[in-house]
């Protein structure tokens, strides 16, 4: 690609990327937890009574796997011909986030529908139901979580072995990623992990991600030239270890 492609390339990657920040919080941090709760019949109760809520949740998590699978695709895009490997590996992990968070979406559709129309589950309960599902939806977004953590470590890799993004947000996207995926593993691997360090883990990764975000739309990425000059040459790291 030439380098105007390229930058347009980086800017259509951070849209998409803003979109799956906006989408994913909104709709996990801000929209979820106003439905559902540790009691089924009350999570049951909120659905049926705030069914505009619970259509805007189900959209959020459907935008929010659109966005993930187009940034996905995008990073490869942009990626492939500076390191095709760390390229098809941030899309594949992009990918089966989506997976997992579509997995959470139809859990979620489902507890809609029957919160609507509790004659679906027969004579099941509906409250019980409504709770299994939740816990499924819960689960997908925690199981992602691996996926997302090591999304981030490929592509923290492209910015710190060819700077063609700040060395800095490489290492943070790395930390961030490595701590998604620790939060994940904490969180459904450890009987009792406190809740406080899975979520905290997982805090890192969002200033790396926002930053790369902002560079994309902002900046896009570096030239190769560009990248090369701000590269240490071999002397001048020499030198430096000469000094030593």
């Amino acid at each position: 690609m030439t380098t105007t492609d390229t930058i347009r390339t980086a800017r259509g990657t951070g849209l998409a990327y803003l979109g799956l920040g906006l989408s994913g919080m909104l709709g996990f941090l801000v929209v979820r937890p106003q439905l559902f709760t540790d009691d089924p019949a009350e999570t049951l109760g909120n659905l049926a009574d705030r069914p505009e809520l619970a259509a805007a949740a189900v959209g959020l998590e459907m935008l929010t796997v659109l966005t993930q699978a187009l940034v996905a695709v995008w990073f490869y895009r942009l990626l492939r011909d500076v390191r095709p490997v760390a390229a098809f590996a941030v899309a594949t992990f992009g990918l089966m986030n989506a997976a997992a968070i579509m997995t959470s979406g139809a859990a979620m559709a489902t507890a809609v529908a029957i919160a609507g129309d509790p004659g679906l589950v027969g004579t099941a309960d509906a409250s019980t139901a409504v709770g299994t599902l939740v816990q499924l939806s819960t689960g997908a977004w925690g199981m992602g979580n691996l996926f997302f953590g090591l999304w981030l470590i490929p592509m923290g890799w492209v910015a710190v072995t060819t700077r063609r993004f700040p060395v800095v947000l490489g290492w943070l996207l790395i930390a961030g990623g490595a701590g998604y995926v620790a939060s994940g593993l904490l969180a459904y691997g450890v009987a009792d992990a406190p809740g406080a360090l899975v979520e905290g883990l997982a805090y890192v990764a969002t200033v790396g991600e926002f930053w790369m975000i902002g560079y994309l739309l902002v900046k896009g990425i570096r030239p190769r030239e560009a990248a090369r000059a701000s590269a240490p040459s071999p002397s001048s790291t020499s030198a430096a270890v000469a000094r030593g």
